[in-house]
């Protein structure tokens, strides 16, 4: 039976950030880092590979781990973490896999028969004599590898600058030969950094890391995470190493710039760093990104959206939602997680989660998605400190006559959940619910307006709650 599409896609234990999604026969692969529940730092898990059927979304197989930090002979003690790859399907019909290491300034490559196999190393990308990219002088280091093959030509797309930093140029583009490892056309800067951005049309949304490709039609659409973070943006040019313009933001992770629903400069979740790409999946195209959970920026989930473009190629700012690629609402009937949700915040305004970005380490001030146990135990995510003003927004469902809500709480609280479909709305009802120390249920005959809603759950009272489930009825 086919199962809805949710956001995140996997489940909620799983921490596979920097998605880039790629099709082969009937289903599509999604190779991205590995994030530790409670790491410390970024990437501490080796390299997983998820997949799902083109036609089934909503129903996704963990393909287990492919490949391993000490794989790397740079990396005999698995010290270094695996950072952000990506995936081509080179000439030989084998599939190639493209990283770095946390420490170094060189890009690994490792190959497999199959997309989802176990991949052994095969070699650094390197200069015709001998030497790494990234290592001859005058170099920029190497981060964040991209890649796209055409013919015996593969585009290698590499960089990382912050801002202010005039060391580096921006994102590089790189042409490698046939054996996937030998430079051919030397690298050019195609997106500026920030010191060398003016009259670029790159101004305010300059490159800073995740440079993925992709082609659709004659023209080559370029998404990375520019200078604000947060934000996943794309240019476009009919060549693939040159004549780039910057086009504008595809996904904001706090939903930044969105007005339809807010207003625009109001974050609507906890942002930080994005990476991701767009695919076209059994005819329609989706944007995968992903968001930061655990008050840290060390706990990223993968995130899905749909996408559309216009008569020109043109693709317009979507905002997050908990439906994903459900192709629609969810049904607006049963229960569901509160993990699920798309919009997350209190009565002061934090965008980033902390770390880059100067924004504050999420504390007990701020609700959090995260969940029991360690990294690996199979449980189910939930808002932690909701505290007075806390909301949680999910979006969207198709209601039709829900005429009571419940809530799943526990923790030190004495207060109400206000009900609402819109985050500033009228409230419908409320709930009360009260101190606890397991999972309690607490409902009460609110009518939620049938039709395509949105659902917002306020926090007022004393102490903190634990949300973990809703049910609509």
């Amino acid at each position: 039976m086919k199962k809805q599409g949710l956001n995140p896609y996997l489940p909620s234990w799983e921490y596979v950030p920097d998605g880039e999604p790629y099709v082969f026969e009937d289903r599509v692969y999604v190779y991205g880092s590995h994030d530790r529940f409670n790491g410390h730092v970024f990437c501490l898990n080796d390299y997983v590979c998820w997949s799902a059927p083109v036609e089934d979304l909503g129903n996704w197989r963990n393909e287990g781990v492919i490949y391993q930090k000490a794989d790397d002979p740079l990396n005999p003690d698995g010290s270094m973490c695996l950072y952000a790859p990506d995936l081509t399907l080179g000439p030989d019909g084998r599939y190639y896999l493209y990283y770095v290491l946390d420490k170094v300034p060189v890009v690994s490559v490792a190959v497999c028969d199959t997309p989802a196999g176990k991949f052994e190393f095969y070699g650094y990308v390197k200069y015709a004599d001998g030497t790494r990219l990234g290592e001859r002088e005058g170099d920029e280091p190497q981060f964040d590898p991209g890649v796209l093959t055409e013919g015996e030509r593969t585009y290698l797309y590499t960089g990382f600058c912050a801002p202010g930093d005039r060391s580096r140029h921006g994102a590089m583009a790189t042409v490698l030969g046939p054996d996937m490892l030998t430079i051919v056309d030397e690298p050019v800067f195609i997106a500026p950094s920030q010191p060398y951005s003016e009259g670029s049309g790159f101004e305010g949304h300059e490159f800073f890391e995740a440079p993925s490709i992709r082609k659709r039609g004659d023209t080559y659409y370029l998404v990375y995470s520019s200078i604000v973070m947060h934000e996943l943006c794309y240019a476009t040019s009919k060549f693939p190493n040159k004549g780039f313009e910057y086009q504008g933001v595809i996904i904001s992770n706090c939903d930044l710039h969105i007005d339809s629903y807010k207003p625009a400069d109001k974050p609507m979740y906890y942002g930080g760093n994005n990476h991701g790409s767009i695919v076209e999946i059994h005819g329609d195209w989706y944007i995968f990104y992903h968001r930061h959970t655990n008050g840290d920026a060390f706990n990223r989930q993968g995130c899905i959206e749909p996408i559309s473009f216009d008569e020109h190629g043109m693709i317009s700012q979507v905002e997050m939602t908990s439906c994903g690629v459900n192709g629609g609402p969810l049904e607006g009937k049963g229960e569901y997680p509160a993990y699920l949700a798309c919009n997350l915040f209190a009565k002061d305004d934090q965008m980033y989660t902390g770390g880059f970005g100067g924004g504050a380490w999420l504390d007990s001030r701020f609700p959090k998605i995260t969940q029991d146990g360690r990294d690996g135990d199979e449980e189910v995510g939930y808002i932690a400190n909701m505290v007075d003003s806390a909301t949680a927004g999910f979006k969207y469902f198709n209601c039709d006559g829900i005429r009571q809500v419940t809530v799943k709480v526990r923790g030190y609280c004495n207060g109400e959940f206000e009900i609402k479909t819109a985050w500033d709305g009228p409230v419908l009802g409320s709930i009360p619910v009260h101190f606890t120390n397991d999972w309690k249920k607490y409902t009460a005959d609110i009518t939620v307006p049938d039709g395509r809603q949105a659902l917002y759950l306020t926090y007022r009272g004393s102490g903190g709650a634990s949300l973990t489930s809703f049910t609509l009825e």
